[in-house]
C-alpha cells in the first residue's frame, strides 16, 4: 500500500517554500475550525486539533492566527460557519479522484471545483460512485534510521498498525482504523517513538498506471489547479504516479 495520493508529499514540501503563505493559512485556519468545532477547543482532548497546531506551528503560522481560528471554530467569535466536503471525481485517463476541503460557501466551492475538473479534463462524479474505491484510515509518519527498520516495523505493530509502508528509508508511514489513530499514537508514545502528521487519509483499495504521457500531465496539472483552491485541502487519487 502506498498510502493517500504522493500529491500529498509534493504539496507538503510546497507548503514548506511557497512564498505565498496567505494560501496556506487559510486552508489551517479553515482545518483548526472545523477541528475545534467538533471536538472541543482543547488540544489535550482533541488530537486532531493539536496536530493541526503543530503543523500550523512549523509552517510559521502565527499564533494569533491559530488562537482565533480556534475561537471561531468553538463558536467564541461571529463569522461564516465552516463545513467540511468531500467530493468524488473521475479525472484524466480514468483516474478515481477524492477532493477534501472546507467552506463557508458550498454552492460557490462546488462551483469552482466543478469548473477546474472541466478544464482539465474531469469531472465530478455521483456520490458513492467513487468512495468505494477507497478506504478511510489513520495515518501516522515516524522517522527512523535504516537501523532500527525491523524494530519500529515490530513496534508499530504493536502499537495497533493495520498495515505499514517505507516511501522511502527514512519514514515509516503507519495505517490504523480510524477510530484507533490516536491509541496508536499513545502507544507509540509510552515507546519513546514520536509519531508525526497524525490524520485521517483516504487510501486506494488498488492502484491504478495511466498509460498516456498526455493524461499523466493532465492529471498533475490539475492536482496544482485544485491545491490552489483556498478551499481544497486534501487531494486522493488511485494513480501510482
Amino acid at each position: 500500500m502506498s498510502g493517500h495520493s504522493k500529491w500529498s508529499q509534493i504539496k507538503h514540501k510546497k507548503a514548506i517554500t511557497d512564498a505565498k503563505k496567505g494560501k496556506i493559512f487559510s486552508k489551517m485556519v479553515r482545518l483548526i475550525a472545523v477541528a475545534a468545532r467538533a471536538k472541543g477547543k482543547d488540544p489535550e482532548s482533541n488530537p486532531t486539533l493539536r496536530t493541526l497546531i503543530d503543523t500550523a506551528r512549523s509552517l510559521n503560522m502565527p499564533i494569533e492566527n491559530i488562537e482565533r481560528a480556534i475561537a471561531k471554530g468553538a463558536g467564541e467569535l461571529e463569522g461564516s460557519k465552516i463545513e467540511e466536503f468531500l467530493l468524488e471525481a473521475y479525472g484524466p485517463g480514468g483516474s478515481a479522484l477524492l477532493i477534501e476541503g472546507a467552506t463557508d460557501n458550498h454552492n460557490r466551492t462546488v462551483s469552482e471545483i466543478k469548473y477546474l475538473l472541466s478544464e482539465h479534463n474531469s469531472k465530478l462524479a455521483n456520490p458513492g460512485s467513487v468512495l468505494w474505491m477507497f478506504e478511510h484510515q489513520g495515518s501516522l509518519a515516524v522517522k527512523s534510521s535504516p537501523a532500527k527498520k525491523d524494530e519500529l516495523e515490530l513496534a508499530a505493530i504493536d502499537a495497533g498498525a493495520q498495515d505499514i509502508n517505507w516511501p522511502d528509508g527514512e519514514t515509516l508511514e503507519i495505517y490504523t482504523k480510524p477510530e484507533e489513530l490516536e491509541k496508536t499514537r499513545k502507544a507509540l508514545e509510552e515507546k519513546n517513538i514520536k509519531a508525526g502528521d497524525a490524520s485521517l487519509v483516504w487510501t486506494p483499495k488498488n492502484e491504478t498506471a495511466i498509460a498516456d504521457p498526455k493524461d499523466k500531465e493532465r492529471l498533475e496539472k490539475l492536482f496544482e489547479a485544485l491545491d490552489d483552491n483556498d478551499d481544497v485541502n486534501e487531494i486522493y487519487s488511485n494513480v501510482n504516479l
